[in-house]
């Protein structure tokens, strides 16, 4: 890659193309993880899909490693690569909202922040995750897990379509009627076929909700899991909490004289009308008393933010993930063994619910292929001394042996680690083959190679 193409690369793009001479390059190649140090060869910021075919083309006619960056969360570090090339989507953060045919579109560097900021005026919304400052595409194609899931379905399931630009530089549209393959792929299969530029999605009815955090002591952990286990079966489907474990960070509801001690932790989301919300958590209250919570109305986006605060970027991460379909006993025991022992403040486990309408989209409907999995489990080891990076990884690593045998074999694709690839076929179980020969067609060459990475 010559200075010579560079030139003509910034000659062609309307974007920034930013390289090592650039005084902004240091600051363009960090990515959230901060684990994560590479020096790409030029980092390029499209403002507009014409600027993403020029990069692609770019990338691949010179045979370097292109990376793409939607809101840059990736934990392996997919959004940057070593003397390559990074298409940062970040200038392309744009929403739309058509709220008489409940229909929003985003562009590809939007994160779910951005998404709920326009989508909340008119009262509406769709599953967005748990962090506001996650972006959407990455979310979304990796299948799209969080509050809303059980009453909406996953961040896939409702796509409507989206714009690609594909490894032959090509734009593509891919939904029901059109490129149909590649539209059953991008639901859940990652950032295996292209650069997504925009996304529209089905909206739902929801402005604001009752919950918020419920700290438990540790002494009630396994009665909280069991309780969850049961409770969630065939709990309503406006209900969309999950347990957790989680060392109390130093805010005011807490009291001071526990903050920075370990706790079970429930965080409650009730999406249904919230006069309703009191009774909806109910049964949570009677498992255990609390010992801090801050639960009650609230925006959705401002339940979708709440824990921004915790996870800023520039942290060390290392996380592990497994769907599960039954929460057993022993696996309880596991949780409990291990939860209580976060190594940071900022650490933490979460037990997704994916049941509800999740599991009205059959397995072979999306290239998510774990809908009869009732949980999606995520221990996130999140820290900010990367003096500390080997007993972190160690908690991660422990906590996940002990829970791998009463799990499934796969996992959810946007929590898994740099050392999974082994993973990818059992993450798509019998959708695997299939999305082999949709990348074959899409992505020959393996251009876009840099997450988990399906063979073509």
């Amino acid at each position: 890659m010559t200075p010579s193409t560079v030139e003509a690369l910034r000659e062609r793009m309307r974007g920034e193309v930013i390289t090592r001479d650039d005084e902004n390059y240091d600051e363009a190649r960090k990515v959230y993880n901060a684990m994560i140090d590479r020096y790409p060869r030029v980092v390029v910021r499209p403002v507009n899909a014409g600027d993403v075919m020029v990069a692609v083309d770019f990338a691949r006619d010179t045979g370097a490693d292109l990376a793409v960056r939607g809101g840059g969360h990736s934990v392996p570090g997919f959004g940057t690569c070593d003397d390559g090339v990074v298409i940062d989507l970040s200038a392309m953060r744009g929403v739309r909202v058509d709220p008489e045919n409940r229909v929003a579109w985003a562009e590809g560097g939007a994160t779910w922040g951005d998404f709920n900021a326009a989508t909340h005026a008119f009262g509406l919304a769709t599953t967005g995750g748990i962090i506001s400052t996650t972006g959407v595409s990455g979310l979304t194609l990796g299948g799209g897990i969080g509050y809303l899931d059980r009453g909406a379905g996953l961040s896939c399931d409702n796509l409507v379509s989206a714009d690609v630009v594909t490894a032959d530089g090509r734009f593509r549209t891919a939904s029901e009627h059109e490129n149909e393959d590649l539209f059953w792929a991008l639901r859940g299969g990652g950032g295996n076929f292209g650069v997504v530029v925009s996304l529209a999605f089905r909206l739902h009815p929801v402005r604001d909700v009752y919950g918020g955090p419920m700290l438990f002591e540790l002494e009630h952990a396994a009665d909280l899991l069991r309780f969850y286990r049961e409770f969630i079966v065939d709990a309503p489907e406006q209900f969309g909490g999950f347990p957790a474990f989680q060392i109390a960070p130093p805010l005011p509801f807490i009291p001071e004289e526990r903050q920075g001690e370990p706790f079970a932790l429930f965080v409650a989301c009730w999406s249904g009308p919230v006069e309703e919300g009191e009774q909806a958590l109910k049964p949570l209250r009677e498992v255990a008393p609390t010992v801090a919570e801050h639960v009650g109305p609230m925006p959705y986006p401002a339940l979708n933010s709440a824990f921004d605060g915790l996870v800023p970027p520039g942290l060390q991460h290392y996380w592990k993930a497994n769907f599960v379909t039954e929460l057993a006993d022993d696996a309880i025991a596991a949780h409990v063994a291990h939860g209580p022992r976060l190594p940071a403040l900022n650490s933490t486990m979460h037990i997704y619910p994916i049941n509800g309408a999740c599991h009205r989209v059959s397995p072979d409907e999306t290239a998510f292929a774990y809908r009869d999995a009732n949980f999606a489990a995520v221990i996130a080891g999140m820290w900010p001394d990367p003096a500390r990076n080997d007993e972190g990884i160690r908690w991660v690593r422990d906590y996940y042996a002990a829970i791998a045998p009463h799990s499934e074999e796969g996992g959810y694709v946007n929590f898994m680690a740099g050392d999974d690839q082994d993973r990818v076929r059992a993450n798509y179980r019998g959708n695997y083959d299939r999305l082999a020969e949709v990348k074959k067609r899409y992505d020959p060459d393996n251009l876009f190679h840099l997450n988990q990475n399906i063979l073509p």
